[in-house]
């Protein structure tokens, strides 16, 4: 047994050896993946090398310093219970290939639990448990299946990160490559009967060979590594075409040159490599644009509750948060900064981080992370190190919140692609028999430009340009999506659900006026200090309104979601929320929503609220209600039924006395034949909105945000959401549209090429024409979308 060696590594198993299968395997791990490829029909992945699994061992001593913890501590984003995150730099990554095999780790590995790329930045950012594994086990996994980490202390260290190079210089080499070939073919091309020219021609095709040679072996060879990793993988990318047509041409115009036949296709190679480089640098510099476009999410209107040395509490944008600053964290509140616990009990969830839902408790003088959200309760903290906004939209770009919603239209273009390029390779295929039977001059000629001129790069491009501009342009107009999934599946919806309280209405207008007994002093104090914690719309409504200025410190506090609130302190306690949370028998319909107050178990009064509605309401509804199945979920009673029957469409479904569990529960039973828009203010909507095919939280309050949904929506804006949902589907028109006129293309190109009468230097230099226009379509045609948003606006 201990001369026994993994199946899937190679690595000895010695005493730990587990048997399945009638074959051993060193680890869970391995058996794991051995089990995976197995079940899924991939057990010729081991035909394909011995030992497929195994990780080179200068790989795995090159990462030892990683056993370190603390140099492993310095690359952690997140560390706690078990859980870390790390962000890698994958310079590897450039094609949907590499998306789809990196986002799928947890399939290799159980530990992973969310892998989620940043193709433009070509980084992933990584979640994973450290039972059993570890960071350095990450970069080793990562390093076997061929995408080795880029890792530099040094870098980390440095504020900014080293920019990556190698497109420019291979783009450069393949460029000065192609200009001197092609001065070197020019007597060639022309005939020119000169005895100099004619007595050195032999040199002149050398030289072009030269030349060739690092364009080949080095400006195209990240298609060649693709492509090899793309068969290896049983995945056809799109650079297997490109590969094979650069290999094609390069074989056979060294077989014309050694043996005499003529000059060989090195002016088309060096051409080809330079164009495809040129349109590879143009598709770079748009994303990167792209993604600085999308920093909008930088000016998202968050804030916090910064304590003054007074006492006194003021509200600051997050990123002028300082080290040393007093923040306060209320109930349902993201933790913004990495900080001290001071004061309260904290009971964080740290799924918006990690995906683990389990809470953590932490007592005063622990460490908070980032991006956990205090459940119950204030806090106050201090503040150990500033944070920019940049870090809290990584956060909020987490994938763990849209996994199980996440949209088919990367997978169906995944689909459209790896068809396509079944279908290119058939057709270069058949028609270079054809031509080999007809006319053998033509066949390599049609074969590399078949290869060449039908890539699919033009379609892969066609929804990320769209969608990436349509985000933006959303973002201009204070409609905050997560990603550009969200976009598709807004465009899908075909029924929107929404809360009353908060989300219809609005607590910039509310009349409120106590019925009841009168509170004393010390019951309004610590009233006060009990809402202080809360963040529901109706509970920030009353604090704002209470005169007393004495803040103590709660002994305890709890939040009955959908119920209500409770604080207790110096042996006294009071409870704010519904009438049966408080104890009081109500008679009677209320035609408008009230909060009851009770002390010490004694019922007291009520605040009642006299509800003010958004304008426009009515306009929106009756927008929405051609396209759209309507309804609204509310937690209050039924007292308005009857004022909203009045300004709503008759078809509108109104349920009322709905706790949040009950919202959840209609939404996930409307998914059964609908796709479900869910508009809520983000807090007792919480669950709804993670079930919704699409969750939309209305921000009245900066202080507010739930990482429960899709997006956000400025309140001030609700009015344009009609527009907005139309936009969505009116942009995956122009996504199609895209599509249409590549085939178009392609199909046109195809002719040329196949009838023999495209040049392979010709066809490289379409190709990048192709995708620079389905760029251009896309970009006029959201911007042309973007107009109408602003003639609405204004």
């Amino acid at each position: 047994m201990a001369d026994s060696t993994c199946y899937h590594c190679g690595d000895e198993c010695g005493n730990r050896s587990i048997q399945f299968d009638d074959k051993d395997f060193c680890c869970n791990g391995c058996k794991t993946v051995y089990e995976i490829f197995t079940s899924n029909g991939l057990s010729t992945y081991y035909e394909i090398e011995g030992k497929a699994g195994t990780t080179p061992n200068e790989i795995r001593q090159k990462y030892d310093f990683l056993d370190n913890q603390e140099i492993a501590q310095q690359l952690l984003e997140f560390n706690e219970d078990g859980v870390q995150v790390v962000s890698l730099s994958i310079p590897t990554i450039h094609c949907s290939s590499c998306i789809w095999v990196l986002e799928n780790l947890n399939k290799l590995h159980s530990a992973v639990s969310v892998s989620q790329v940043d193709f433009p930045k070509k980084t992933i950012r990584v979640t994973y448990k450290t039972e059993d594994f570890s960071l350095k086990a990450l970069v080793l996994l990562l390093g076997s299946i061929g995408y080795e980490p880029y890792i530099s202390l040094e870098e980390y260290n440095k504020k900014g990160k080293k920019v990556d190079r190698s497109l420019i210089y291979k783009l450069g080499v393949a460029g000065f490559a192609f200009g001197n070939v092609m001065l070197f073919s020019f007597p060639e091309y022309f005939e020119v009967e000169e005895f100099w020219l004619d007595q050195y021609k032999h040199v002149f095709r050398w030289l072009m060979f030269a030349f060739s040679l690092p364009v080949v072996c080095y400006a195209a060879q990240d298609y060649f590594i693709s492509a090899y990793k793309g068969i290896r993988s049983k995945l056809l990318n799109i650079d297997v075409p490109i590969a094979l047509g650069i290999l094609v041409l390069f074989l056979r115009s060294s077989v014309d040159i050694i043996f005499d036949l003529g000059s060989g296709f090195f002016d088309s190679l060096t051409g080809l490599v330079f164009f495809l480089l040129l349109g590879k640098f143009f598709q770079q510099k748009t994303y990167a644009y792209l993604s600085f476009e999308r920093d909008y999410k930088s000016y998202f209107p968050i804030a916090v509750t910064r304590l003054k040395k007074t006492g006194e509490e003021e509200n600051i944008q997050i990123y002028n948060i300082e080290v040393g600053d007093r923040v306060l964290i209320r109930s349902h509140e993201i933790i913004p900064v990495d900080c001290i616990l001071i004061k309260g009990n904290a009971e964080i969830d740290y799924s918006f981080v990690t995906g683990e839902s389990d809470p953590v408790v932490k007592k005063s003088g622990e460490k908070l992370f980032a991006g956990g959200k205090q459940l119950s309760g204030v806090l106050e903290v201090e503040v150990l190190k500033s944070v920019s906004q940049s870090y809290l939209t990584q956060l909020w770009g987490n994938s763990v919140f849209s996994k199980d919603k996440a949209s088919q239209f990367q997978t169906i273009t995944d689909s459209i692609g790896k068809r396509f390029t079944i279908a290119v390779l058939s057709i270069a295929t058949l028609a270079t028999i054809f031509w080999l039977v007809f006319d053998a001059s033509l066949a390599m000629n049609v074969f590399t430009s078949v290869l060449i001129i039908a890539c699919p790069c033009a379609i892969a491009l066609a929804a990320p340009f769209t969608l990436g501009n349509m985000l933006r342009i959303f973002g201009k107009y204070k409609f905050y999506l997560k990603n550009t999934s969200v976009i598709e599946r807004l465009s899908k919806i075909d029924t929107a659900i929404f809360d009353k309280t908060g989300t219809l209405t609005t607590n910039q207008k509310d009349t409120i006026h106590y019925e009841g007994m009168e509170l004393t002093a010390e019951e309004t104090a610590l009233l006060k200090t009990t809402l202080r914690a809360s963040n529901h719309p109706l509970s920030r409504s009353l604090y704002d309104i209470l005169k007393s200025n004495s803040i103590m410190t709660l002994e305890e506090f709890q939040e009955h979601t959908g119920k209500g609130i409770e604080g207790k302190y110096n042996q006294h306690s009071i409870k704010v929320g519904s009438a049966s949370y408080v104890g009081e028998n109500k008679s009677g319909t209320s035609t408008n929503t009230a909060v009851y107050i009770s002390a010490d178990e004694d019922v007291k009064g009520r605040f009642v609220f006299k509800n003010t509605y958004r304008d426009g309401m009515s306009q929106i509804f009756n927008e929405l209600s051609n396209d759209l199945e309507l309804g609204i979920l509310s937690g209050d009673n039924d007292g308005e039924k009857q004022q909203l029957q009045k300004v709503l469409p008759k078809k509108t479904k109104m349920l009322f006395d709905q706790k949040p569990e009950d919202k959840l529960g209609y939404i996930k039973q409307l998914q059964d034949k609908h796709k479900v828009l869910m508009v809520g203010d983000g807090l007792n909507d919480a669950g709804a909105l993670a079930q919704s095919d699409v969750g939309l939280a209305v921000s009245e309050n900066i202080n507010v945000f739930s990482p429960a949904c899709d997006g956000i929506l400025d309140a001030t804006k609700l009015k344009m959401l009609p527009k907005f949902i139309k936009l969505s589907r009116r942009s995956m028109r122009i996504i199609k549209m895209s599509f249409l006129l590549s085939l178009c293309y392609n199909v046109v190109g195809l002719y040329f090429a196949v009838t023999g009468q495209l040049q392979p230097v010709i066809a490289a230099i379409l190709m990048p024409l192709s995708s620079i226009s389905i760029v251009v379509f896309t970009t006029l045609a959201t911007n042309y979308l973007g107009k109408e948003l602003k003639n609405l606006e204004s």
